[in-house]
């Protein structure tokens, strides 16, 4: 879609008109979907969570004044909705003691094999602050300061949590490895 069209679109949609909530809808649900994937436990709380970001973001469109990228102004809104989301169902951490260990060569050669499918499968499985800590310093590149500010935690905690993710990744990465190599032996 071209920029003027992009442009009405918004301005229709700022002035309720449904059809070009329609069309908004249309032309990013795919890929505000994968963000609520990310974030979500699973398939069903994913669409929950993209129901709900649309709702949000019709809600505050008014406040779009288009000085940058409406696709990435609405993108940190559909995060901020997730996370938000996932704070109000339950506590986003739960400490230990446990001594955080770092991502090892071994998963990312492991990750070049995997299904994108199967990795955001993977993620989905992580407890929730693991999870969500991951998806803000990994994919969507938010420094552990800005993390901590994000979810009122501080940055020890972030680190923590996403050493915590990628111990737990890297063991499930080499989990499904390890059962795809032992499937392949049988056969």
């Amino acid at each position: 879609m071209n920029e003027n069209k992009l442009h009405q679109l918004i301005l229709d949609c700022q002035n309720n008109v449904g059809t070009a909530q329609e069309g908004i809808y249309n032309l990013y649900s795919a890929k505000f979907f994968g963000i609520c994937l990310r974030y979500a436990s699973d398939y069903h709380e994913a669409e929950d969570m993209l129901q709900e970001g649309f709702v949000k973001l019709f809600q505050k469109m008014h406040k779009y004044n288009f000085s940058g990228s409406f696709p990435a102004w609405a993108c940190r809104l559909f995060n901020n909705n997730c996370i938000d989301l996932l704070r109000k169902k339950s506590n986003l951490y739960t400490i230990s003691e446990e001594k955080a260990l770092t991502i090892k060569s071994e998963t990312i050669e492991a990750i070049d094999h995997l299904y994108l499918e199967d990795l955001v499968g993977l993620i989905q499985e992580l407890p929730l602050g693991y999870r969500t800590v991951f998806n803000l310093y990994v994919v969507d590149g938010y420094s552990h300061k800005e993390i901590a500010e994000k979810l009122d935690v501080n940055e020890g905690t972030s680190k923590s949590q996403l050493n915590r993710a990628r111990q737990l990744l890297q063991k499930k990465i080499i989990d499904v490895k390890a059962t795809e190599l032992s499937n392949m032996v049988k056969a």
